[in-house]
């Protein structure tokens, strides 16, 4: 009986590995993960990007990307933790939390926010998000700024988007 249940989740993990490996086979290159690195977190993000009508660096008012809040989900639909900024934190459920700093974006699509890779910082605090190198941010659905009028008129406005997307935490190995 032992025997069947070791073969049974060998296989199951070999499926997944083969799934998630076809399906990062076709992230554009600019947010790829360095090689020497695995998955060790799959994730997906749903929640919320709050942006605000304002006065831009080169003068013009527009919306402004003020953060995330998000809750991080693993691939059954259990809540493993979250995601909010800034800065940009992604935190496990267990109080452990990386930070990180943008390395390379890609488009995501009409109406979606960008692909993007991220270098973590060292974790805070023991837990899962220990050994974090690198986080993907993956399969995007909504999450850019709105489309709507931002002028002086309705400068200080803030505006609250939906977005989805799946966030991939790699380490080294």
């Amino acid at each position: 009986m032992k025997r069947q249940q070791f073969a049974q989740a060998t296989l199951a993990a070999l499926v997944a590995t083969a799934f998630s490996q076809a399906a990062l086979a076709d992230v554009p290159e600019e947010v790829q993960v360095p090689d020497g690195h695995t998955v060790m977190l799959e994730t997906v993000g749903v929640g919320e990007i709050t942006y605000a009508c304002e006065t831009k660096d080169d003068g013009t008012v527009g919306w402004v990307f003020k953060g995330p809040d998000a809750v991080l989900n693993d691939t059954d639909g259990n809540q493993v933790g979250r995601y909010f900024g800034p800065p940009a934190t992604w935190e496990a459920s267990d109080g452990s939390s990386v930070t990180g700093t943008e390395l390379a974006t890609a488009p995501g699509g009409d109406g979606n926010i960008p692909f993007q890779l991220v270098e973590a910082n060292p974790a805070e605090g023991d837990g899962e998000m220990v050994g974090v190198a690198y986080i993907q941010r993956l399969a995007t659905e909504g999450g850019v700024a709105p489309d709507m009028a931002c002028s002086a008129d309705n400068e200080g406005d803030t505006e609250i988007v939906e977005y989805q997307a799946d966030y991939i935490f790699w380490t080294a190995n």
